[in-house]
């Protein structure tokens, strides 16, 4: 059970129906944050030609089905009605269409976005009429931190949608150094039932120097990058004790020398 489930699942054995979407948007938030990603994304990224393949398990083709309902009232009242009846206001737009305002299970909605990410596509049912849809934004309160609203991108099958991708950090560097994750996300075109779920640079043994930017990066195929290829995404530095060590060294090596 993933740290993720076991909040959920606190929140459902101990929360009421109104109080229980805030654990859900908490659960989001930590989810936004990546901490959902690779326990050792934080630590090293392997230089592109080392990485390995991308795994098939990591690309989102399957949809989840979600019973939605069509909403007549708007405003901050009425959305916090919907919140406290365990509910997450929505928006569906896009292909011309025009906007639809709907009511989200709240239960329901956060569990697709733990199996799934910020970029779920869903099988929307709303009210009988199937529709295919991309979670395009999920606003969370800043202090609170329950959802307060939901933008809906209506998608069709087989069409490329731009998405920002999790980039997941693996691996242990060299000894000595100090692995820094500029970009957590990067931007790329994808089918838009082929989405990776998150984007893996790999370290291990990496040395201090090395730099990896957004055109280094192995992607899927049919996935191709839209984010500028020279943005830093990962840099192994030399770890400041190392640096003192080495200037430290130095020094006494001139020293001995001036004697």
């Amino acid at each position: 059970m993933t740290f993720g489930d076991r909040v959920l699942y606190a929140g459902c054995r101990c929360l009421g129906e109104g109080d229980l979407i805030t654990v859900i948007g908490a659960t989001i938030v930590t989810l936004l944050r990546g901490a959902f990603t690779h326990p050792g994304a934080r630590r090293g990224v392997r230089h592109s030609p080392r990485q390995e393949p991308i795994h098939e398990e990591n690309i989102m083709s399957n949809t989840t089905k979600l019973a939605v309902a069509t909403r007549d009232d708007k405003g901050k009242g009425a959305a916090r009605r919907a919140r406290r009846e365990g509910k997450v206001p929505a928006v569906l737009y896009g292909h011309g269409t025009d906007p639809v305002h709907l009511h989200l299970p709240a239960r329901e909605f956060a569990a697709v976005l733990r199996a799934n990410g910020t970029n779920a596509v869903i099988d929307l049912d709303i009210e009988g009429k199937s529709q295919l849809a991309l979670t395009k934004q999920v606003d969370v309160h800043p202090i609170r931190s329950y959802i307060e609203h939901v933008d809906l991108l209506v998608i069709k099958r087989g069409e490329k949608v731009t998405v920002e991708v999790t980039v997941a950090v693996e691996g242990d560097a060299a000894p000595g150094t100090l692995v820094v994750q500029d970009a957590s996300v990067i931007e790329v075109e994808a089918d838009a039932l082929s989405i990776p779920e998150h984007i893996v640079v790999d370290v291990e043994g990496v040395a201090a120097g090395t730099a990896i930017h957004a055109g280094d990066v192995t992607l899927p195929e049919g996935v191709t990058l839209t984010s500028d290829p020279e943005l830093l995404v990962v840099a192994v530095n030399e770890a400041p004790q190392a640096a003192a060590d080495d200037e430290a060294e130095a020094e006494g090596d001139a020293a001995e020398a001036a004697e």
